[in-house]
């Protein structure tokens, strides 16, 4: 491989060795190269999965009308890439319906039959649904309003989420950059002081593991209490900062990122 190649993401780069996007020919090396087919996610979430094969963990999750450029397909599955935040991945192709259609509005509640962020194609201005172009105020009020959520791994809707899944659809919801993993989302806005840490800032626990689960991510309410989704409290949870730090970090860290957006 190049340097190039060496360089990109495979959690986002829709290559293998023997397949490879046409708009990376020239960077990575690959057997074959096809243009993308689009199709968009016509079921209220659909999960993406790192291999076809049954029994594994869901690495991402598609949301009603988000776009997904498809490259192979595999018995009922199909490989590609999210449009929405780059991830690659199979789904089921029953989930999927051909095209992109331009949304006109996003779903702007919680409790709906579809899940925050979905995308629509609408008449008027119907309850519930807001305008594309128009978004919430504060990540953190949008994150305060998923309290109760499910945790579910590789989840990132108002119906089931994981951590990190909290943080990006709650950016996504005000109209912000939003990546899906925790390195990923510790790059975004300003380095902080833990001891200057206030309401709305990303407090994120990085550990070393090189697969798409490679730390904690959260909101910070104040000084002392972090909102964040966890396995082991069953979702979406208030919990003070110093319990939260005690669990997620590293042996031998440095202890959280906090960044400022």
């Amino acid at each position: 491989m190049t340097s190039a190649a060496a360089s990109l993401d495979p959690r986002t780069t829709l290559a293998r060795p023997d397949l490879a996007e046409q708009a990376l020919e020239g960077v990575v090396r690959a057997a074959a190269f096809r243009p993308v087919r689009a199709m968009h996610c016509a079921v209220p979430v659909a999960d993406i999965h790192a291999g076809a094969e049954a029994g594994e963990h869901p690495v991402n999750q598609l949301i009603f009308g988000e776009a997904f450029d498809v490259l192979d397909t595999r018995d009922d599955q199909v490989w590609g890439r999210a449009r929405r935040d780059g991830v690659v991945g199979w789904v089921t192709s029953s989930t999927l319906r051909d095209g992109a259609p331009l949304a006109t509005h996003r779903v702007g509640s919680t409790d709906g039959r579809l899940p925050l962020n979905a995308l629509v194609v609408e008449a008027g201005d119907p309850p519930g649904l807001a305008p594309i172009g128009s978004f919430a105020a504060e990540p953190v009020e949008v994150a305060e309003r998923l309290l109760g959520t499910p945790y579910k791994l590789g989840g990132r809707s108002s119906q089931g989420t994981d951590c990190c899944g909290l943080v990006q659809q709650a950016l996504q919801a005000c109209g912000r950059a939003a990546p899906r993993y925790a390195d990923q989302q510790a790059e975004l806005g300003q380095v902080i002081a833990l001891g200057q840490a206030r309401r709305g800032d990303l407090v994120i626990w990085l550990d070393s593991d090189e697969g798409p689960w490679n730390g904690h991510a959260g909101f910070m309410l104040d000084g002392d209490r972090v909102l964040h989704a966890v396995g082991r409290l069953g979702g979406v949870v208030i919990e003070p900062f110093a319990e939260a730090d005690a669990r997620h970090r590293v042996a031998g860290s440095d202890g959280p990122v906090i960044r400022r957006l």
